[in-house]
């Protein structure tokens, strides 16, 4: 089923649902598609509506114009200089990013441009991120005198520590073939495959079921923080959850009766 561009949405967001995938898309290309306290406020509200919109079974976050997101809006950063602005401006951005790992639908980044600074950040911190192979990616706040400590969360939680300090201390921007090697993104493919590489992995989580994966995905995130013995003990409590759920007696019986599961 389809549905039109929902209204109530900050214009530098658009949104659209099509057969359980909803996309996101960052509509400032004019201005790189930069985190201003506009472009947070409204994606945090169209991760709102995602989360609350049961036929959305995928999340795809994309850009328009030329770069996927240059990072926050140095221009407006640097017209509020008091400690409260700044503070909150990267309180909001930080719960936006969190947002991301904590709704229930995986997250698909789509970049089909440059992703610096913040918006190496907001990368990270999707679920799955698919490159075109032009894309660039870096913490690149450094060359402007400012160290990317904020987005170094998201990204040192996908590299290695090494690679993620290169990053921050270099400002240096890597290829969408470094980034797949270095885990930052799942796949690096030709500009005109970019959409097909993404309707792939989407398609693929539709046809799971929503219970399991939203109970998965919010496990999984949870026990990352944890020591081994206390992430294990999570993971079991989650596995015990997920097999009493309806789900996944329907998933099991399809299995052993060779047919397709009908998922609630």
């Amino acid at each position: 089923m389809n549905a039109p561009l929902e209204a109530g949405l900050d214009p530098c967001v658009l949104a659209s649902v099509r057969d359980g995938v909803r996309t996101i898309t960052m509509n400032r290309g004019d201005r790189f598609n930069g985190l201003s306290t506009a472009m947070i406020a409204a994606l945090d509200a169209a991760l709102d509506d995602a989360a609350a919109d049961r036929d959305t079974r995928v999340v795809v976050l994309a850009g328009a114009g030329k770069a996927f997101c240059a990072g926050h809006d140095l221009k407006e950063m640097r017209a509020h200089i008091d400690p409260a602005w700044q503070q909150a401006l990267f309180d909001a951005c930080g719960r936006m990013m969190l947002k991301l790992t904590q709704i229930p639908q995986p997250v698909i980044a789509r970049v089909h441009g440059a992703a610096a600074a913040a918006g190496c950040q907001l990368v990270s911190m999707c679920d799955l991120a698919v490159a075109v192979e032009g894309a660039k990616f870096g913490l690149s706040g450094i060359n402007a005198g400012i160290f990317c400590s904020t987005p170094a969360v998201g990204v040192a939680r996908n590299v290695s520590r090494k690679r993620a300090m290169e990053l921050l201390v270099t400002g240096k921007l890597i290829d969408a073939a470094t980034a797949a090697d270095w885990g930052l993104v799942n796949r690096a493919v030709p500009a005109d495959g970019l959409d097909e590489a993404v309707a792939e992995l989407a398609s693929a989580i539709v046809a799971k079921s929503p219970a399991a994966v939203a109970l998965g995905k919010r496990a999984f995130y949870r026990q990352l923080e944890l020591g081994l013995a206390d992430a294990y003990a999570l993971a079991g409590e989650t596995m015990t959850c997920n097999m009493l759920d309806p789900d996944a007696a329907e998933g099991i019986d399809a299995f052993l009766g060779k047919r397709r599961p009908n998922w609630r």
